[in-house]
């Protein structure tokens, strides 16, 4: 294929790293979505005027706070994923080695979610998750 600045798209390493990035930011675009969807569900909204429309007043849910800390916690690791995973294909990694750690971020990310906001599963669950 061709190259971009030195990057080449015939590298599969670095194939690989897109690939679980797109993962990522879909994962972490559906979480805003899941977020809106448990406020609407549990009429928790987080601001008078988002509660106008229906008569409720503002308020706090633990399952809409659940999903919306899973959402903060994402969006407070999985950048540093984007940056130490790019770092990580400019250093010629052995790709096999490569795909592994990437796919295993990757699932332990949403892992993380699920055990944590979708169907919450007592400790340690969670930290394993989030500690791979």
């Amino acid at each position: 294929m061709g190259t971009i600045s030195g990057i080449s798209f015939d590298n599969h390493v670095l194939r690989w790293y897109f690939v679980c990035c797109c993962f990522l930011i879909v994962k972490m675009s559906f979480m805003s979505v899941f977020t809106t969807i448990k406020r609407v569900i549990h009429k928790a909204f987080s601001s008078p005027e988002d509660t106008k429309q229906m008569a409720v007043e503002p308020q706090e849910n633990e399952n809409v706070e659940r999903v919306r800390r899973a959402h903060l916690n994402d969006l407070e690791n999985i950048p540093l994923f984007f940056v130490a995973g790019l770092i990580y294909t400019f250093a010629n990694p052995e790709e096999t080695a490569a795909k592994v750690l990437f796919v295993v971020y990757v699932v332990t990310r949403y892992l993380h979610t699920i055990v944590y906001a979708v169907v919450p599963i007592p400790q340690p669950a969670r930290g394993l998750s989030w500690s791979v």
